[in-house]
């Protein structure tokens, strides 16, 4: 989703506030030398100006390099917003580069909605240092039709300072459902206004967390076929009574229904929500977009996990685009989102900017030349006690991913009123929840075929 994506979202860890003159050598315009001008998606929003001019920053200094070139940035933000992604294709009013999420993937490709790129991909020149099973999502038939930007696995956000000021440990994060529900209740217990556990209840926000939490548990959201619903289930069940056991019994929880994206991120950017579930890129958008403190978060281990979603996005590339200009998005892409030292991957700049450089937030590069470079650059200019993401760093090592289920925005949307009730309602009936929604999942997978 939001990572954004995951969201979630685009995460842009090296911003900063100047471009670097120097950057690569000019060269004609990725589409020869006729003039052409591309849309691109993703241009941080007016609320995040020091972000927002890096990305402008970055652009001058892309189109300095690439004569004939013309970039027009949207600042939709976040990147994906499922309310208004299907419209917008429909209609035709995509950008040249525009961001899916891997939610997406088959049915944007299915549709016909995104270009062709097999022909272009060495214009990412570490195209081949990308994850094999990560690019392995982006392609059909033997086709490839995007570059994959992110790719993540969710852990347990919390807030160290709040930790020690509640007389807890940061440095033990919790790591079962029975630690972080005391941990929550003596967070709550610092008074009023403070949230032990936060937790989203719709926007399909709240399924996407639905999704996170059964998938701990070890359930699954549909059956092995994705023709059944399968998430009115033990798992299920017991996903919704935690949370309305800590709403209800532990008032560990707040009595405020957080919905969309950013209600729970702008709670988190606050100061006094000590946990949620979220991959890394959550600390990233909580300093940079809602002036979270950048020493107070860590992230630890998914708790008692038996599996993490495993979500991601790519940018993909508008069916309508010339080769002209699918080669000059191709090459603003690779500019701007996959050279070591260059435009999200700026650690330096990043740093000098105040961002929280040392989030292990994005592993699309895996272990290859590329991806240790990142990381080495990363922790290298760490602005942040790495040490504070070490729990989640092991446990990911060791948790099987899991990815999301197919329709899931659809999907979403209906577990987003079981999430509502048990949060809403003291007497709320967890299995007519649960019944109900797997009816509506079920008569949504029949219509789908």
């Amino acid at each position: 989703m939001q990572r954004s994506t995951g969201l979630l979202l685009v995460t842009v860890l090296g911003l900063a506030a100047t471009a670097c003159g120097s950057g690569e050598p000019a060269s004609p315009s990725a589409g020869g030398a006729e003039a052409v001008t591309i849309t691109v998606a993703c241009q941080p929003a007016k609320s995040a100006p020091k972000e927002r001019q890096a990305w402008d920053d970055d652009v001058a200094t892309f189109m300095k390099n690439h004569p004939g070139v013309t970039v027009k940035s949207t600042d939709q933000q976040p990147c994906f917003d499922p309310k208004t992604f299907g419209p917008k294709m429909a209609g035709g009013q995509m950008e040249t580069v525009f961001v899916v999420p891997v939610t997406n993937y088959a049915d944007v490709i299915g549709k016909g909605q995104a270009l062709d790129i097999t022909p272009y991909t060495s214009t990412i020149k570490n195209w081949n240092d990308l994850r094999p099973d990560v690019r392995e999502l982006v392609t059909k038939d033997g086709k490839v039709y995007g570059v994959p930007n992110v790719h993540y696995g969710v852990g347990l956000v919390y807030n160290r300072a709040l930790f020690t000021k509640a007389g807890l440990d940061p440095n033990s994060p919790p790591a079962t459902w029975a630690e972080v529900r005391e941990a929550a209740k003596k967070i709550a217990a610092l008074g009023q206004g403070y949230v032990g556990y936060g937790e989203y209840s719709g926007g399909n926000t709240g399924g996407w967390h639905f999704t996170q939490a059964i998938y701990g548990r070890g359930g699954s959201i549909l059956t092995p076929d994705n023709t059944k619903a399968a998430f009115n289930s033990p798992e299920g069940k017991a996903v919704l009574q935690t949370l309305h056991d800590m709403r209800w019994v532990d008032n560990s929880m707040g009595n405020k229904l957080l919905v969309g994206w950013e209600s729970l991120m702008m709670a988190m950017g606050s100061g006094k929500v000590g946990m949620m579930l979220g991959a890394p890129d959550v600390v990233t958008d909580v300093v940079n977009k809602f002036k979270g403190n950048v020493a107070d978060y860590g992230i630890t281990g998914f708790p008692e996990a038996k599996a993490s979603l495993s979500g991601g996005e790519a940018f993909m590339i508008n069916p309508k685009a010339t080769p002209e200009e699918a080669k000059a998005g191709l090459a603003w892409l690779d500019f701007r989102f996959n050279t070591v030292g260059k435009g999200r991957f700026d650690f330096a700049r990043g740093k000098a900017l105040g961002n929280p450089v040392g989030v292990p937030d994005n592993d699309v590069y895996g272990d290859s030349p590329t991806g240790k470079a990142i990381q080495a650059d990363r922790v290298k200019n760490a602005s942040l006690p790495v040490e504070n993401y070490e729990p989640y760093v092991r446990a990911a090592a060791t948790i099987p991913p899991k990815a999301e289920p197919v329709h899931a925005q659809e999907l979403y949307a209906i577990l987003d009123v079981p999430m509502s009730g048990v949060l809403s309602r003291k007497d709320a009936g967890i299995d007519q929840l649960l019944a109900d929604a797997e009816t509506k999942a079920n008569s949504l997978l029949a219509a789908k075929g």
